[in-house]
C-alpha cells in the first residue's frame, strides 16, 4: 500500500519521529516525506506528524489536514508538556476536529518534546510561584524527549497496524 509521511516540526522533535516511522516501514512504497504538500495526498494511507502549538497541532498541519478526503491516517506528534496521556488525547481529539469524515484514522501516538532555551528564560522571568517551579521542572524533564522509550512506542503503534 502506497504511503506518505508528512510532518511539522518547529524544534525538530516531530522531524525525529518522521525518520523514525521512514525506517520501520521502509521506503518502497514511500510516495512523498516531508512537509504539508499536496503531493502527499496521491497516497492511500497518509502518517501526519505535528507539533503541538496552543493545545492543537500547528497552523501548517491543521490547513494539510483540512485537504484530506478518503484517506486513511495516522496522526502522531509532540508536546512540551507531556508525561499525562489525558493531556494528550486531549490535544489528538482537537486536531482529529480539523478532519473530515470521509478521513479514516487508523491509529495515533504522541509523546514529549523538548523546547528550546528561549521557552525556559521566559519561565526564568515569571513570578515566583508554585506554577513558576512545574514549568522549569517540565522544561528539565523535557530535554530528554523524544527518549528511545518514546521511539519504541511509536515503532509499536505502527507495527500494530499491520
Amino acid at each position: 500500500m502506497s504511503y506518505s509521511i508528512v510532518y511539522s516540526s518547529k524544534t525538530g522533535n516531530t522531524e525525529l519521529l518522521a525518520n523514525t516511522l521512514r525506517d520501520v516501514l521502509g521506503e518502497k512504497d514511500c510516495l512523498y516525506f516531508g512537509p504539508p504538500s499536496a503531493q502527499a495526498l496521491d497516497a492511500q494511507r497518509i502518517f501526519v506528524g505535528f507539533w503541538t502549538d496552543k493545545g492543537t497541532c500547528d497552523a501548517q498541519t491543521a490547513s494539510f489536514l483540512a485537504n484530506l478526503g478518503g484517506q486513511e491516517v495516522f496522526l502522531f506528534g509532540t508536546a512540551g508538556f507531556g508525561g499525562d496521556a489525558a493531556y494528550f488525547e486531549s490535544i489528538l481529539t482537537r486536531v482529529k476536529a480539523e478532519l473530515s469524515e470521509e478521513v479514516k484514522v487508523l491509529g495515533e501516538y504522541m509523546c514529549q518534546g523538548k523546547m528550546p532555551d528561549a521557552v525556559r528564560r521566559r519561565y526564568e522571568q515569571m513570578e515566583d510561584s508554585p506554577r513558576k517551579q512545574v514549568m522549569l521542572k517540565n522544561f528539565d524533564q523535557a530535554l530528554a524527549h523524544p527518549s528511545r522509550e518514546d521511539l519504541e512506542g511509536l515503532k509499536q503503534a505502527v507495527l500494530l497496524l499491520n
